[in-house]
């Protein structure tokens, strides 16, 4: 390459970027006067209130999760021929 070349590039990349910069700040950036609004939303707090008794949602005739189930009469308390 000449010595030209390299000048040439310069200055189509510097012509290329300001009208880049040009052209996007009218095309893309929106106007000074458009505003938008947040929401506003309330207070978040660590209370949590029970919810009121409701058939509908809570029975209170299902099983407990947390409750230990036995199906049957284990009286084995080796299940593993006592090895461990």
């Amino acid at each position: 390459m000449k010595q030209k070349d390299l000048a040439l590039f310069a200055v189509v990349g510097i012509v290329s970027a300001v009208f880049s910069v040009i052209l996007s700040g009218i095309l893309i950036t929106p106007p000074k006067n458009k505003n938008q609004k947040a929401e506003v939303v309330s207070l978040i707090t660590d209370d949590f209130p029970t919810p009121a008794p409701n058939d509908k949602f809570f029975n209170k005739n299902s099983i407990n999760p947390t409750k230990q189930i036995q199906i049957g009469d284990n009286t084995n308390t080796k299940p593993f021929n006592g090895t461990n």
